[in-house]
C-alpha cells in the first residue's frame, strides 16, 4: 500500500490558491482607489498594526514611500506608528498599551489623512481605538482584517476582509494589497 504524501509547500499554496478565488477583488480595488486619492490630494497616509501587521504596515510604507516616489516623482506622504520602538514603549508604560497609536495620531494627523490599520482578529483595542480617534476627528479609516472580520470590519470607513480563520493567509493577502497598490501607483499616468 503505497501512500502519496504531500509536499508542505504544495499543502499551502492549495489553501492559499483557494482563498484566491474566493476573496473580494472589489473590496481590493476600493482599497486601492482610496490610497491613490489620499495620495493625489496630499494627504499623509498612515499605517499601524500589532504583531505580524505592524509588520505589514511598515512594510507597506517602505515600499510605498520609495518605489511610487521614485517611479512617478510625486511625493508620497507614508509614514507608519509602529517603527518607533521608544515611543511605543512610552505611551504604553505611561498611559497604555491600548493607546499606542490613538496618541500618536493626536499629534500626528490631520483631517483628511488616512489611516490603514491591519489587524488579523479585527478586535485589537489599541487598533480599534486609533480608528475611532481617526473617525471622530476628519480622518479616512480604511481597515484590513481576517477571520469574522471583528468590529474593525464595521468601524472603518473602508474595509478588505479576508474571510477566513487562518492568520497566515490573511497576512499573505493583506501584504497582496500593498504590492497592488504599489504597483498601480508606479504606473501612475
Amino acid at each position: 500500500m503505497t501512500t502519496t504524501r504531500i509536499s508542505p509547500s504544495e499543502w499551502y499554496f492549495e489553501k492559499l490558491g483557494r482563498l484566491l478565488a474566493e476573496v473580494n477583488r472589489m473590496e481590493f480595488d476600493h482599497g486601492v482607489e482610496v490610497v491613490q486619492a489620499a495620495w493625489e490630494r496630499g494627504a499623509q497616509v498612515i499605517t499601524l498594526g500589532n504583531g505580524g501587521s505592524s509588520m505589514t504596515a511598515l512594510h507597506y510604507i517602505t515600499d510605498w514611500n520609495k518605489s511610487i516616489f521614485l517611479s512617478t516623482g510625486r511625493p508620497f506622504y507614508g509614514r507608519t506608528l509602529v517603527d518607533n520602538m521608544g515611543l511605543l514603549m512610552a505611551y504604553g508604560n505611561d498611559i497604555s498599551f491600548e493607546d499606542i497609536f490613538v496618541e500618536q495620531l493626536k499629534n500626528i494627523m490631520k483631517p483628511g489623512d488616512l489611516v490603514i490599520a491591519i489587524s488579523g482578529s479585527g478586535n485589537s483595542e489599541n487598533v480599534l481605538r486609533a480608528v475611532d480617534y481617526a473617525n471622530r476627528n476628519g480622518g479616512e479609516t480604511l481597515g484590513l482584517c481576517g477571520y469574522a472580520g471583528g468590529k474593525l470590519k464595521e468601524m472603518a470607513q473602508h474595509k478588505i476582509w479576508i474571510n477566513k480563520n487562518d492568520m497566515q493567509l490573511c497576512e499573505d493577502f493583506h501584504a497582496i494589497f500593498g504590492h497592488i497598490v504599489m504597483q498601480k501607483l508606479c504606473s501612475y499616468q
